[in-house]
């Protein structure tokens, strides 16, 4: 029998607080103590986790560039009707589009880096809604 497992995506930067702060407004979440001093866990109630952790030594990820791909992201679904919203919300609080080479017409995916230089994306769910 399997042991039960659950599983948090922790992102580094220098100032934990102010990301985790931008990443709760982004999920409709709340920041809280990790159990580490220097850990802020951001939860939805429904299922998102995301921790913060502080690396004083912390240098921003350079991707897109080829020589340095890109390890991980988060992918945050949304409804197809909601991606150009979802999108002002996440400028609006700091993200920084990367991905702006086809601005016209329908974009299913769109790529950013948050406030400390980690990227994510938006993305339209491949179902009728955006899960919760």
């Amino acid at each position: 029998m399997a042991v039960k497992k659950t599983a948090v995506l922790v992102l580094d930067c220098a100032e934990p607080e102010e990301l985790a702060e931008f990443y709760a407004a982004l999920l409709g979440g709340t920041a809280g103590p990790g159990g580490d001093p220097d850990l802020i866990e951001v939860s939805d109630g429904q299922g998102i986790r995301v921790a913060i952790h502080r690396d004083n030594g912390y240098a921003p990820p350079s991707w897109p560039r080829p020589q340095d791909a890109q390890q991980a992201h988060l992918r945050i679904l949304v409804a197809r009707g909601d991606i150009d919203e979802a999108e002002r919300e996440a400028v609006g609080l700091g993200a920084r589009p990367v991905d702006t080479t086809d601005n016209s017409g329908s974009r299913d995916t769109r790529t950013y880096s948050d406030p400390a230089g980690h990227s994510f994306t938006l993305t339209v769910s491949a179902g009728p809604q955006a899960p919760g």
